[in-house]
């Protein structure tokens, strides 16, 4: 904990606590501040999927508003404001959009310090939540996401103002992100590729942001002109980890296209350190994104990645250093990075996969975030402090 920063009463109110990254993130800053001294509650909105025994096992309490996906309940803000007055947090920290909104409009029945709003993409989804955001913006301190050009667009489109909006970037604990031991061999064997065999992995839901049928064209062109001659890689395989609303039409669009010899669909995982110590580079076709968290991974793992050139992946690929940028839904480009990634021999590899972890550990260690964000709430609530009492809205 920073020299200036006392201990905190911090309340996180998530849409969701699933195998995602934004929730992942949700449950690291959680953590990591409880063991900083800091008293920290989390509130789903939805039934938690995933974190639960890791937040009990640091005595964090966990509430769900038990909301179905898809179907308002505005008996949540009642729920929620329950929760505010009996946890009696100064910070109330929300992610996701829904989160958001939830939270800013608890805010007009169950007043507290400050409220933080993190966006966790480029686009949170249909045109009317950015008006959302507009109207309820009064009732948030400040509205953070996790990318640049993530800040840059709410700005564009009258989300929110210039002025209470700032970057904050996604973290990783990378003293934690590690695959088991002696897994590389064991787990190339499962996926039955041999070490002359090129492993490229992709990981991410099944839906539309992710582009998979941009992928699906790179690889096609990949495989009409590889070349099993004179080179460091006999063969190459994909292996796609993920589900999602789009899974069925995904597989068959692969196997109309002749890509079930060369494209495994694997379904949700949770070996993903190990899948990514197995696999020789990573692939993102998105179409957006905010930062990805499975982006910082890849990094953690040393594994050379070819990414689309949007959201925050620039600011964690950062060139050929580390692997390739290219346009989105740009197959042609896609493709020939892919191949140049492939013309390297193991050593360099290596090199470039070292150097992606270099730069990712020191730009996005979650010491350093979670610093941020003990600073941007001290922050806050100094502000709130000095300027009224906690503010307050007639319903």
């Amino acid at each position: 904990m920073g020299q200036e920063t006392r201990p905190m009463n911090i309340q996180f109110v998530t849409t969701s606590l699933m195998q995602g990254g934004a929730e992942l993130q949700v449950y690291l800053l959680a953590t990591q501040l409880k063991r900083r001294g800091h008293e920290v509650s989390v509130v789903s909105m939805r039934d938690p999927e995933a974190f639960v025994d890791g937040l009990q096992e640091l005595g964090i309490p966990l509430h769900s508003l038990a909301m179905e996906r898809g179907s308002p309940d505005v008996k949540a803000i009642a729920k929620l404001g329950n929760l505010v007055r009996e946890l009696k947090p100064e910070v109330v920290h929300s992610h996701m959009v829904h989160a958001n909104l939830l939270a800013r409009l608890t805010r007009l029945f169950a007043p507290f310090s400050v409220q933080v709003s993190t966006a966790h993409n480029l686009t949170e989804g249909a045109r009317w939540r950015d008006y959302a955001y507009r109207l309820t913006d009064p009732l948030c301190d400040l509205t953070t996401n996790v990318c640049g050009k993530c800040v840059e667009r709410f700005i564009q489109v009258g989300a929110t103002p210039a002025n209470k909006i700032r970057y904050v970037p996604n973290g990783l604990d990378f003293s934690t992100f590690k695959p088991t031991p002696g897994s590389h061999a064991a787990k190339r064997r499962e996926l039955g590729v041999d070490d002359s065999t090129f492993l490229w992995l992709a990981v991410g839901r099944l839906e539309e942001q992710k582009d998979y049928p941009t992928l699906f064209e790179a690889v096609a062109r990949l495989v009409a002109s590889f070349n099993s001659g004179p080179g460091p890689w006999r063969g190459m395989k994909f292996v796609i980890a993920g589900s999602g609303s789009l899974e069925e039409r995904l597989k068959s669009s692969a196997r109309e296209a002749g890509l079930d010899p060369h494209v495994a669909f694997l379904g949700d995982r949770k070996d993903v350190a190990d899948l990514m110590d197995a696999a020789d580079g990573y692939v993102m076709s998105s179409a957006w994104e905010g930062l990805p968290m499975v982006l910082l991974e890849a990094g953690a793992a040393r594994l050379p990645a070819v990414v689309t050139d949007v959201g925050g992946n620039r600011e964690a690929v950062t060139g050929e250093a580390v692997g390739a940028l290219v346009p989105s839904a740009d197959a042609a480009a896609l493709a020939s990075a892919m191949t140049r990634l492939m013309s390297l021999g193991k050593d360099e590899l290596e090199q470039m996969g070292q150097r992606f972890r270099e730069h990712v550990e020191g730009t996005f260690g979650i010491t350093r975030v979670v610093e941020l964000w003990e600073a941007v709430y001290h922050e806050l609530l100094t502000r709130a402090r000095d300027g009224a009492k906690p503010r307050r809205w007639a319903a």
